[in-house]
C-alpha cells in the first residue's frame, strides 16, 4: 500500500532545467512538463488531502537572477517542499569561481529553510560522458563538494545527480545537449521521489538501442548541432541576452494539479 507523503504545497525554483526545457508538452502551461512537473503530479496522486503546485523557474537564469527574483516570491506562496536548481549557468560560464558561486548559492537556501520547509538541491551531472562540457567535470565536482556541506548545513535533501548514471548517456538528452529530453526528465523525477522518500509507480525507463551511425553521419550531425545550438548560445553571451528574456513563470502561483485517474 502507498504511504501518504507530509507536503501540501511545493514550489519549484531555477532555471531551464526545472522549467522543463527539452521535454515539450503543448498541454502543459508553457509548453514543456520537465521533471518537476512529473514529480509534482506524483504528489498530487500520494497525497493525503490537498495537495497545490507552482513552478517559478524561467530558462537561463544564472544564480543571483534566481534568489533576486524567485526566492521571496517562493516564500510568499507558504511552501512545506521546495525544490531549488541553480548555479549550473554559472558553472559552465568560463572564468567563474565554484567557491563563489556555492557562497551565494548558501545564502538563498538560509532563506528558503527560514519556514522550515524542506528544500530539496541538486547536486550537478558528471560531464565525463559529454566531449562538450567534459572539461569543467572538475569545476561541477567542486561545486557538488559544496553543495554537500550546505545540505548537511541546514538539513537539506539531496537530489545526487552526479550519482545519477543513467542520464550519463546522450540517448536521454536533447539534440541541444543542454537540455534532458522527456527521457531524461523522467529519470530526474525518479530521482527526486526517490531523494525524499516518496512511493511511486515510475518505471526505470528503457531507452531505444544506440543506431550504429557513419563516421561521416556522425560528423554532420555535430555540424548541425553547431549551428543550430552552439552558434547562438555564444551569441546570446557575447551579446549579454538570454534565451528567458521576455519569458514568464510557467505556474506562477501554488494551484492543484489534476492528474487523470485510470
Amino acid at each position: 500500500m502507498t504511504q501518504p507523503h507530509p507536503w501540501r504545497r511545493y514550489v519549484a525554483l531555477g532555471d531551464s532545467f526545472t522549467e522543463g526545457i527539452g521535454d515539450p508538452e503543448p498541454e502543459s502551461p508553457g509548453g514543456y512538463r520537465g521533471w518537476a512537473d512529473r514529480v509534482a503530479e506524483t504528489l498530487a496522486v500520494t497525497a493525503d488531502g490537498e495537495f497545490s503546485y507552482a513552478n517559478l523557474a524561467i530558462r537561463g537564469r544564472l544564480l543571483q537572477q534566481i534568489l533576486d527574483e524567485q526566492v521571496e516570491p517562493a516564500l510568499e506562496l507558504k511552501p512545506d517542499l521546495i525544490t531549488i536548481s541553480a548555479g549550473g549557468n554559472d558553472v559552465i560560464r568560463p572564468g567563474t569561481d565554484p567557491d563563489d558561486i556555492a557562497a551565494r548559492f548558501e545564502v538563498g537556501i538560509r532563506r528558503l529553510r527560514r519556514d522550515d520547509a524542506t528544500v530539496v538541491i541538486f547536486t550537478g551531472v558528471d560531464t565525463n560522458f559529454t566531449p562538450v562540457f567534459r572539461s569543467i567535470r572538475g569545476k561541477v565536482a567542486i561545486f557538488n563538494e559544496h553543495l554537500r556541506v550546505i545540505a548537511d548545513r541546514y538539513d537539506c535533501v539531496v537530489a545526487d545527480q552526479w550519482g545519477l548514471k543513467e542520464i550519463q548517456d546522450t540517448r536521454l538528452w536533447s539534440p541541444d545537449r543542454l537540455h534532458l529530453n522527456a527521457k531524461g526528465h523522467h529519470e530526474v523525477a525518479r530521482l527526486v521521489l526517490r531523494s525524499l522518500n516518496v512511493d511511486n509507480d515510475l518505471q526505470p525507463g528503457e531507452p531505444e538501442p544506440l543506431p550504429r551511425t557513419s563516421w561521416r553521419h556522425a560528423r554532420s550531425e555535430d555540424l548541425v548541432w553547431a549551428r543550430m545550438h552552439f552558434v547562438p548560445w555564444v551569441l546570446r553571451r557575447i551579446t549579454h541576452r538570454s534565451s528567458g528574456d521576455n519569458v514568464l513563470p510557467k505556474r506562477p502561483l501554488a494551484e492543484p494539479i489534476f492528474v487523470p485517474k485510470d
